[in-house]
């Protein structure tokens, strides 16, 4: 009974634009899109890329029939209090596209964990539909997938949120994706599990086929990336929420992780394998990249108010393993930009993701035990048949030269660095 009683759930757009697996396409276009707060631009010496913002405008010139969207935030309109830069304006003008949707005769589905939040609310008064996924009766966690889907053809992951600070004051990294309705058909059935648990406190054994995954790292979908042979496959968290086929977020790290031959590189907001115990997947993971198959690895972590202080053991530990006379090779940095006076988010690096000489993981969690535990999220592999591509060398580049920026500074091994940073933090926030 629970399992007809899911399946019937109306899923709106099912077979209304004719997109199916047989008939989809997968000659896709992939853009890097970034968001660099104006003052920390003049002293990250690389050409940036196109702002997150164009890429939002973008698609919403795009759609015609549909935008569904998940996002953990909804703040796009800074309250009065908030002091808002000229750029701080993209989210107000994202705000009001969105509310002339109904003119244009697209519809907007949203799907949120937020009880309280008055844009929503204004939303949907504009025909905007919106259902609540109660995480905390599934985890006692949160709903922290960020991605748009446009008509099923045109997709969003990364992370960026519904937030102004999103386009104006962090730094944030995702992936635009167009003319890929294979891979979006996808994410859809996502974003169709998440619709589908609206009201709910309980999830059954046996799922609907409307959210069963079409791809996974066993069975990815193979692709053109601007002109390039690709595959590609989405991931989900936690455990609870990978549907029959769906390959978990962790173990889609692991599989780009094993992808690698000579290097990985890692940018996350924090970094603690933690749940209320040891939590050791990624851990254990990067110690065997680096001891038993030599794989050169940098680690680049926010350093911000909120970074716990168990983060410095940890990652301590991890550097230990390349002592002397251990011949390999593994970096730690912490990405530190000096707030303002009451803003803990001024320049935070609030990227997540991965990256191999051939394949990428972007996600929506940092790397922390409860996130992959506890809170919903989603990710995006990507892995080029023939090694690099463009993308791959565009990604790249933004690693570099966030890992050789004056932001970048090594605060292990120095406990006098490292208690100046922390005061300073301290003080300023």
């Amino acid at each position: 009974l629970l399992v007809l009683i899911f399946s019937s759930v109306d899923i709106w757009g099912d077979g209304e634009d004719g997109i199916t697996e047989e008939n989809c396409r997968t000659d896709c276009r992939i853009v890097l899109m970034e968001t660099i707060p104006e003052d920390l631009q003049q002293h990250l010496n690389a050409r940036p890329n196109l702002p997150l913002f164009v890429g939002f405008h973008t698609l919403l010139d795009q759609a015609k029939h549909s935008i569904q969207v998940v996002s953990p935030v909804w703040n796009l309109r800074a309250s009065e209090k908030e002091p808002v830069p000229s750029t701080g304006r993209q989210g107000h003008l994202l705000f009001q596209r969105l509310l002339n949707l109904k003119s244009r005769g697209v519809k907007l589905k949203i799907v949120s964990n937020l009880t309280n939040s008055a844009e929503q609310k204004i939303l949907a008064t504009h025909n905007a539909e919106i259902h609540l996924v109660n995480m905390t009766a599934f985890t006692r966690g949160g709903l922290h997938s960020s991605f748009w889907i446009v008509d099923r053809t045109h997709f969003y992951v990364g992370s960026a949120d519904m937030d102004w600070r999103s386009f104006s004051k962090r730094k944030e990294l995702g992936l635009m994706v167009y003319n890929c309705s294979c891979l979006a058909l996808d994410l859809h059935r996502v974003f169709s599990f998440y619709w589908q648990l609206h009201d709910r406190d309980y999830i059954p054994s046996i799922w609907s086929r409307r959210v069963t995954a079409l791809y996974g790292r066993h069975q990815a979908l193979e692709l053109e990336l601007n002109n390039t042979p690709a595959v590609a496959y989405v991931s989900t968290s936690p455990d609870l929420f990978c549907a029959k086929e769906r390959t978990r977020d962790v173990d889609a790290i692991n599989h780009v992780m094993q992808s690698a031959k000579t290097f990985i590189f890692i940018s996350v907001m924090d970094y603690l394998p933690l749940v209320s115990r040891y939590w050791s997947p990624l851990d254990e993971m990067i110690r065997e990249a680096v001891v038993l198959r030599g794989i050169k690895v940098r680690l680049l972590i926010s350093f911000w108010k909120n970074t716990h202080p168990l983060t410095f053991n940890f990652v301590t530990s991890l550097k230990s393993l390349c002592m002397q006379p251990y011949n390999c090779s593994l970096e730690v940095r912490f990405f530190s930009h000096k707030p303002q006076k009451d803003d803990i988010q001024h320049g935070l690096n609030h990227n997540k993701y991965m990256l191999t000489e051939n394949a990428l993981y972007i996600g929506t969690h940092n790397w922390v035990g409860d996130e992959f535990s506890n809170n919903g999220g989603v990710g995006l592999v990507v892995q080029m048949k023939n090694g690099g591509g463009k993308i791959m060398e565009q990604v790249k580049a933004a690693f570099e030269r966030d890992w050789t920026s004056p932001y970048s500074k090594n605060l292990l091994g120095n406990k006098d660095r490292y208690n100046k940073y922390k005061h300073l933090h301290q003080v300023e926030t």
